[in-house]
């Protein structure tokens, strides 16, 4: 072991570090390996999800997260007019990439904005039967996807998808 300075406090003494072996670990880690480590795994499968994710949307056109506003303002506009904070916060997406967005879904006659009937600072959002369509088209796509992405867990999805439930909640708190 060898001590070392200037990583702490003035007045710190000196903590005291393993010299390097051949097979030393050099990232100073709880884990003995890098696939025990429940953020790199949810990172590795969130990146492989996307990709299949966007791969299947392609050929109609959009992207994953303008699926995720489309699907979720046809969702939530059964309720009533939607507004651009309502939409974003049941996607769990920032106001202003949601706003950019939208913005190209409207471009695209997917989507329209018009005066709030309760809400004379806000713009109520629908979106229009081309995006309803597509929304559609699109929902089935991605549920396809999920199957497939998610059949090596096989009877496990359910649970899957509670515990990912459980940190989405705790997100929240």
């Amino acid at each position: 072991m060898t001590p070392t300075a200037g990583d702490g406090p003035a007045d710190a003494a000196p903590r005291t570090v393993a010299a390097p072996t051949t097979n030393a670990r050099l990232l100073a880690t709880e884990f003995t390996e890098a696939e025990e480590s429940p953020g790199l795994a949810l990172w590795q499968v969130t990146n492989r999800w996307q990709a299949a994710q966007r791969a299947a949307l392609k050929p109609l056109g959009l992207t994953h997260v303008q699926f995720v506003l489309l699907a979720s303002l046809v969702w939530l506009q059964s309720d009533g007019p939607v507004t651009q904070k309502q939409l974003a916060d049941h996607a769990a997406a920032d106001v202003m990439m949601t706003s950019q967005v939208l913005r190209t879904l409207e471009e695209h006659e997917l989507v329209t904005r018009a005066p709030h009937p309760g809400d004379r600072r806000a713009r109520a959002l629908a979106a229009t039967d081309a995006g309803r369509a597509l929304a559609n088209r699109a929902l089935a796509v991605v549920e396809e996807c999920d199957r497939a992405f998610f059949e090596p867990v096989g009877t496990d999805v359910a649970q899957l998808t509670l515990l990912l439930r459980r940190l989405i909640d705790a997100g929240r708190a």
